[in-house]
């Protein structure tokens, strides 16, 4: 048995992490700037023990150089630190942008600590080599020993609305406890195949790595892969497990549990940061043939535009829903097919036009900061929920600037 508790502070608690962020003008000028509580640009994560790391990259086939250099490692390697910069994605920048990695950690190790096997993250925009001189300009103004959760969360945001952080303490029947906790950013081009979004879990719990491979992929595929905002996929988004060990402490199933409600919740923070969303809406997906199905159907109806926009205008009518499975591929008829919003029977076989009591019923629940969409297949034992929710049209119109 174990007890969970959440507490403040984020990965500052997690024993033997150190975290800053300062602003070095990638963001905004700090020296022209009045306000002086500006979210930094550069940050880090250090341990002061070697950690095992486990890590999913995005589904693009265009990623990012800070993944093609993570992935030059030898398997298994550990590492002691992580940078992370907004404002550039070190993407699309060919050789020269993990030339330029190298550069700035050989400037790191040399001229402030030791550090090995240094990971790096970014996020911004796409297609701009990294300025070296001003990252390498945060070397001194961090803090090495700082425990800044909120500082570091904030110098990854981009396009988000408020910091993400979270932390676990999970206590156990023997006496001993550790910590898991993680930083977040993501509020556009969030696709469920993970998109524009970084995700750094920290813990000091003694796992083994096999269980960190095991139950890092388990937990993404139940949060980070169930989301969408606008159904685009970039090529930077990377979920990082990193495990120091020092708690020596350590069970599966109270880890499995922490772990898989610190990524929903995150994941669900990234949704109701979703720029121009207001609702938060989760479709599921029942009585298709397969799970397989169900998953196709339900990830259409997160991802639909269509579906988006008539959940922002709060259109109850259920045509956008019914066409979006019937265009996902799968099996379906709609003389089985059911639909409901929340508990509200909005369409069946026998039920094809709403009435006026159904449809006044069913906009006060798309008024709702958050509700579910339920659509019963008909034809077999196959479900799947994903997450989503609404998108102005004038979001869907003018947002075309790639980032990520």
């Amino acid at each position: 048995m174990f007890n969970l508790f959440s507490i403040k502070g984020g990965i500052s608690n997690v024993k033997g992490f150190y975290c800053d962020g300062v602003n070095v003008g990638m963001k905004t000028n700090p020296e022209n700037s009045e306000d002086s509580d500006v979210d930094g640009d550069v940050a880090f994560i250090r341990s002061e023990a070697l950690c095992d790391i486990t890590a999913r990259f995005t589904s693009n086939k265009f990623q990012a150089a800070p993944l093609k250099h993570y992935q030059n490692y030898p398997k298994d390697f550990k590492t002691n630190f992580l940078l992370m910069n907004s404002k550039n994605a070190n993407a699309m920048t060919g050789a020269k942008g993990i030339e330029d990695i190298n550069s700035i950690f050989e400037e790191l190790n040399k001229t402030h600590l030791p550090i090995h096997n240094p990971i790096m993250s970014s996020t911004g925009v796409i297609g701009y080599r990294l300025n070296q001189k001003k990252i390498i300009s945060a070397f001194d103004k961090f803090n090495f020993d700082a425990k800044n959760s909120e500082k570091t969360a904030r110098a990854i945001m981009t396009t988000d609305a408020f910091k993400k952080e979270l932390c676990f303490k999970i206590d156990l029947d023997d006496g001993s406890s550790f910590h898991i906790a993680a930083i977040c950013k993501g509020a556009g081009m969030i696709n469920p195949a993970m998109a524009t979004m970084l995700c750094f879990i920290t813990t000091d719990a003694d796992i083994p790595k096999e269980d960190m491979e095991e139950l890092l992929t388990t937990a993404t595929e139940q949060s980070f892969n169930r989301i969408s905002v606008d159904g685009d996929t970039s090529t930077n988004d990377t979920v990082m497990l990193l495990a120091n060990k020092l708690s020596n402490s350590y069970n599966k199933e109270a880890f499995r549990e922490a772990l898989n409600k610190l990524t929903f919740e995150l994941a669900m923070m990234i949704l109701k940061d979703g720029e121009g969303a207001n609702k938060l809406v989760a479709f599921e997906v029942k009585g298709a043939k397969n799970e397989q199905e169900a998953r196709r159907a339900s990830m259409a109806l997160s991802n639909s535009l269509l579906v988006k926009t008539a959940l922002f205008g709060e259109d109850p009518n259920w045509g956008r829903i019914a066409s979006t499975i019937g265009a996902s591929g799968i099996n379906c008829d709609d003389t089985k097919l059911t639909i409901h919003y929340d508990n509200l029977l909005i369409y069946s076989n026998e039920q094809r036009e709403l009435d006026k009591e159904r449809e006044d019923k069913a906009y006060k629940i798309m008024k709702n900061d958050s509700f579910r969409v339920t659509c019963d297949i008909g034809l077999g034992e196959g479900e799947f929920t994903s997450y989503g929710c609404d998108l102005s049209y004038e979001y869907v119109k003018i947002n075309a600037e790639y980032r990520t």
